[in-house]
């Protein structure tokens, strides 16, 4: 016999900087035509106003409301509203979603209907004006078109995995029990818009920084979504959570990160281990690949946002450490034109067009002149803006942005897979930019395999993944992502690695460079780790800097077309030596190699902003730089 519990439905609605959403969801479920229930509003540690917003609407009582200290996620906050149930049936509201008026009724009589069922769910507009009777096309069901019975299952937490996949979640637990039925009638919708957790959660959109960042989620994650791939910060971070802060060195500098750190972020504790303090001021709004705090590995100090200036005063750091990418530029503009009279040194990786592209060249060119200091990724790059920008040779630096720690440089090589099958095997990390599906043929043709790791590119590679293998069948290779720890073990079974292949039209004249002429690609670091030869068209009488780097180390090999690459590869002898030379001086792309080069640029920046304000001091009413009298009280003065 039903009992009271068996008549109503249960409602978990939990809420998460989604203020201006909420009335709207609110008021869809009390227009509902079934009346006869309860509303388990959480606020999972909104900061928004959410709280004054709803308060009118506190007054039914059907609605009961209470809020966390903190966020602490999806999965948990639903079980949170499991527990919390007075009711059998089980449905869902979030806070940006919204029901039509027949929605619970048509699924709690199609519950009644269909007593073997233990699901039931709605047709859905989504996507703005689109509709699906049922499950949306290349989504999960989501959960304002479900109604469910109680069960004992609960739903997957933060603390297991984070992801966007709700059957993984919770519909397969379900369904293994039961089966699920559809009205196959629209009756909720499912809003679009750019805040949804799926976008924050997804590559290229969001990501696992993102993610963190949008939630202040303080520590490391597993986290694998329906794009991306797995990634356990818990274990991979392990090592350097673990061991204890060092102590700051009596000559220890207090450095402040602003921006975001791109690949290989956890470089930056090369500078904790040598004595020094770091703070982090990260972007608000990261792309995936956009490291911002809180960082998994720990060792460095956030600064709040909201009162950073105020902050950054107290603490009074030594140095302003800004980078990285394209993204960050209109933050580290933000910061060094609050003008704090700290040491302000720019470090930029990413290509100086995209700002063009952009509309942020302003600032980015505020940024290489006003700055105390510029680091440039190549010798080119600098050239390239010193045609047109003031530059002091004592201010600038030569440094790869993002170069990986020394701690994924082991000593375990695997035997080459050439010596197995006697045909040449070459791998490319990332796209592959450049080896068109003719190309492959060509290198086919020559005895010569491609490896294609990275899951997400792959997607986005589909159709040439498809026409490569279907012109050259057995040649081309696909894997799946490969992460640092795996790097030497992995990749060193080729016998050599590709950078980006493209032919240059600059002709040796500056002017006419881009960004494939500038750039140092990031695969760079990963083939010397495992101590690969670097594969890229001869581009003799162009200004390249990549070539210019494996020619000065002597790196790789320069070629014009595929048949005179396989020559080149077939040469047994030669390519041991050139991979002997590569393992000699891998460690060159370690960021720990560099550190104290980089600290002792920051300490003659911060000289020189100390003689500048020095100087200022003494003669306040000094002219504009160049005044020759100026310059002659200057050199007395210091």
């Amino acid at each position: 016999m039903p009992t009271q519990a068996d008549k109503g439905i249960s409602i978990i609605m939990p809420t998460y900087k989604q203020e201006a959403f909420i009335t709207r969801a609110l008021a869809s479920l009390q227009a509902q035509t079934f009346q006869k229930w309860e509303l388990l509003l959480i606020n999972d540690g909104s900061p928004d106003d959410t709280e004054r917003v709803i308060s009118p609407y506190l007054a039914d009582e059907r609605i009961r409301y209470w809020k966390h200290v903190q966020n602490v996620g999806l999965g948990a906050s639903l079980n949170e509203g499991l527990r919390e149930a007075s009711y059998n049936f089980i449905a869902y509201l979030p806070s940006d979603d919204v029901y039509y008026k027949e929605h619970l009724q048509s699924l709690f009589n199609l519950l009644q209907e269909n007593p073997a069922a233990v699901l039931a769910f709605s047709g859905v507009r989504h996507h703005y004006n689109r509709t699906a009777n049922g499950k949306i096309e290349g989504f999960p069901l989501q959960l304002v078109q479900v109604l469910h019975r109680k069960t004992a299952d609960i739903w997957l937490e933060r603390d297991e995995l984070v992801t966007d996949d709700l059957e993984r979640m919770y519909w397969g637990k379900l369904g293994q029990q039961k089966a699920f039925v559809s009205s196959a009638i629209v009756t909720c919708e499912w809003v679009d818009h750019p805040a949804q957790r799926y976008k924050i959660l997804q590559e290229p959109e969001g990501g696992i920084n993102p993610y963190k960042l949008y939630y202040n989620v303080r520590k490391p994650l597993r986290f694998h979504t329906t794009v991306g791939n797995f990634i356990d910060e818990e274990a991979y971070f392990k090592p350097f959570r673990d061991r204890p802060d060092t102590p700051m060195a009596e000559d220890g500098l207090k450095i402040l990160l602003v921006g975001e750190l791109a690949y290989n972020s956890e470089r930056v504790l090369a500078l904790e281990e040598q004595g020094h303090k770091l703070y982090g001021l990260w972007m608000r709004e990261p792309y995936w690949y956009n490291t911002v705090g809180p960082l998994p590995f720990g060792h460095v100090e956030d600064i709040p946002y909201e009162n950073w200036v105020e902050r950054v005063r107290e603490i009074q750091p030594d140095v302003l450490y800004a980078l990285l990418n394209w993204q960050a530029v209109p933050f580290a503009h933000e910061v060094l034109m609050h003008n704090l009279g700290i040491p302000f040194v720019w470090h930029y990786k990413e290509g100086p067009f995209i700002n063009l592209e952009k509309g942020t060249w302003n600032e980015l060119i505020d940024l290489y002149t006003k700055s105390d200091g510029q680091i440039y990724t190549s010798d080119e790059m600098r050239d390239w803006f010193e045609q047109y920008l003031p530059h002091n040779s004592e201010h600038t630096l030569i440094l790869d942005g993002d170069l990986p720690k020394k701690e994924w440089f082991s000593e375990q090589r695997s035997p080459l897979l050439s010596e197995k099958d006697g045909e040449v095997h070459t791998v490319v990390p990332g796209r592959p930019i450049g080896l068109h599906p003719e190309t492959v043929v060509e290198l086919a043709e020559n005895g010569v395999h491609l490896h294609f790791y990275g899951d997400f590119t792959h997607g986005q590679w589909k159709k040439w993944i498809e026409r490569t293998m279907s012109m050259a069948p057995g040649y081309l290779h696909i894997h799946s992502n490969c992460s640092q720890d795996r790097w030497v073990e992995e990749f060193s079974q080729y016998d050599a690695g590709w950078l980006h292949f493209f032919q240059s039209e600059n002709n040796g004249e500056l002017m006419r460079s881009n960004w494939d002429d500038l750039n140092i690609p990031a695969r760079m670091a990963t083939l010397a780790v495992a101590g690969l030869p670097m594969l890229q068209r001869d581009n003799t009488g162009h200004m390249v800097a990549t070539q210019s780097l494996v020619k000065k180390y002597g790196l790789g090999l320069f070629f014009s077309d595929m048949s005179e690459l396989g020559k080149q590869l077939y040469d047994r002898d030669r390519m041991k030596a050139l991979r002997d030379n590569v393992w000699k001086q891998r460690m060159l792309f370690a960021f720990d190699t560099h550190v104290e080069e980089l600290v002792q640029f920051f300490r003659s920046i911060i000289k020189a902003k100390k003689n500048a304000v020095r100087y200022n001091s003494i003669f306040p009413a000094a002219v504009e730089v160049g005044d020759t009298t100026a310059t002659a009280h200057h050199d007395k003065a210091v």
